[in-house]
């Protein structure tokens, strides 16, 4: 069961990603998939309210892919 939570929480990672660059090239054209794990070089998407919420979406469902692997390897 938790290695199927993995491979959802993969696809849900993937399609964030995904999301978020799309979210970024609203804001610059030309942003890269590299810029956008560097924000803070780009003021524009740093202080972008909805850039910040789904890159926050982002890292929540990594974190949560952590703590199932950490889990997954004590047991």
């Amino acid at each position: 069961m938790k290695k199927k939570i993995v491979l959802l929480l993969d696809e849900l990672i993937e399609n964030q990603k995904r999301h978020l660059l799309k979210t970024a090239r609203k804001i610059i054209p030309h942003v890269t998939d590299d810029d956008v794990l560097q924000p803070n070089d780009f003021p524009e998407l740093e202080l972008h309210p909805n850039f910040r919420y789904e890159e926050g979406l982002l890292h929540g469902f990594q974190a949560a892919k952590a703590a199932l692997l950490v889990e997954m390897t004590v047991q």
